[in-house]
């Protein structure tokens, strides 16, 4: 199931980071997938997508870019726990293209409150 978050998105040249509060974290090791979007006009396709979600069969962080989305992915076993254990985050480089390293980074943002702009 996707539910809409406020989760905070920050993309700069190659680097994708995410931010989340504690409900966000605890939503996650529900099982949850977690997005914001952007829309950008009224047709079809023109909303812009970040995702979060957990994922079986992976040991670190993935991601992909799929119909304007971007969807960060974290192992099933650390989204399950990561809410009640004191590490921060999760970073890793991706290769995207020859020579090319995407860095993505999802974190806790604890010292935001949950539900403020």
């Amino acid at each position: 199931m996707l539910k809409y978050h406020r989760m905070k998105i920050r993309i700069k040249g190659t680097f994708v980071q995410y931010r989340l509060t504690q409900s966000e974290v605890k939503a996650l090791s529900e099982g949850q997938k977690l997005a914001e979007s952007t829309c950008f006009g009224p047709l079809e396709g023109q909303t812009f997508v970040c995702a979060l979600e957990a994922k079986k069969g992976i040991s670190e962080l993935e991601t992909s870019f799929d119909n304007h989305t971007i969807t960060l992915y974290l192992p099933s076993e650390a989204a399950r726990t990561w809410h009640a254990d004191s590490r921060v985050g999760y970073e890793r480089k991706q290769l995207v293209a020859p020579a090319v390293e995407l860095g993505l980074l999802v974190e806790k943002d604890f010292a935001c409150l949950d539900d403020t702009h």
